[in-house]
């Protein structure tokens, strides 16, 4: 985890917004646990974000960005020479293709 302020003043204190934290009986902390991402400067106010994620988030991103690979397809029921992508109907007719 790796937390800055979105306003980049500078601070170093961080709050969790959505975390829930354990106490004993005496009202001593025994554990937490975030969650739901969502971090406030104590210095601004401002939002903050968690830098260690944006790695995995650029992933995400480029795997939703790829474009979907389509093959050209004869329908076996109008014989049409189609371009689908897979679990995709012929345009033309409707019948369900299989790519393999």
């Amino acid at each position: 985890m790796l937390l800055v302020c979105s306003s980049r003043c500078g601070g170093g204190l961080f709050r969790a917004l959505f975390a829930e934290v354990d106490l004993d009986a005496g009202g001593a902390y025994q554990d937490h646990r975030v969650t739901q991402p969502g971090y406030v400067c104590l210095n601004c106010g401002a939002p903050a974000f968690d830098l260690g994620e944006v790695p995995s988030e650029m992933a995400a991103e480029d795997e939703a960005d790829a474009a979907p690979t389509t093959t050209d397809i004869l329908c076996p029921v109008c014989e049409s020479l189609v371009q689908v992508d897979a679990g995709m109907e012929c345009p033309n007719c409707g019948a369900p293709l299989e790519v393999a």
